[in-house]
């Protein structure tokens, strides 16, 4: 059931993003555009509360319990920083905006560092959920799985830091620059 609730939310939210940025540049309609991307937030909520209802309901946690926590971490430490993304693409190609830069050298770097920073809060959120929803069941035998999702949120933190370092040291070079200049 959660799993289906996730996938439901996922697809929300692009249908409240791709909607939202429809109707500020194909209709015109801006109040329509606020309002359907003020939505795309709101099904974290719907998430988090399906996920604890269905735990304190008796259900014992399972992976898509964990998963949760993780895709509400993720949403909501990147989902402006998503829905940044889609906009630029969007006005440019039906509103005559600027074509979306390719960052490289320093900048890119930067904006690596920046996703540590996303990154941790992603996990710092989604590791309170999930001690949150362990603290909710309070019956260690039907978190167990809940508690399993520590390992992982660390190895989501260390790709991160480990791909930050790694263009720190090796800048992302222009297009059209060999390798060595």
């Amino acid at each position: 059931m959660i799993l289906a609730v996730i996938v439901a939310c996922e697809i929300g939210f692009w249908v409240a993003v791709l909607g939202g940025l429809a109707a500020r540049y194909l209709l015109r309609a801006r109040r329509l555009s606020v309002v359907l991307l003020v939505a795309a937030p709101l099904l974290d909520v719907v998430l988090l509360v399906a996920t604890a209802v269905h735990l304190r309901s008796g259900a014992t946690a399972s992976l898509e319990h964990g998963l949760a926590a993780l895709y509400i971490g993720f949403s909501v430490a990147y989902g402006h920083r998503l829905v940044q993304w889609a906009d630029v693409r969007f006005a440019h190609r039906f509103a005559g905006g600027p074509a979306p830069v390719r960052l490289t050298g320093a900048a890119y770097t930067r904006a690596c560092w920046g996703d540590v920073g996303r990154t941790a809060l992603a996990v710092g959120i989604a590791g309170a959920v999930l001690l949150g929803l362990i603290a909710l069941v309070d019956a260690p035998e039907r978190t167990e799985a809940l508690r399993a999702e520590f390992p992982l949120l660390a190895l989501i933190m260390g790709l991160e830091l480990l791909w930050a370092v790694s263009y720190t040291v090796w800048p992302r070079r222009p297009a059209g620059v060999p390798a060595g200049r």
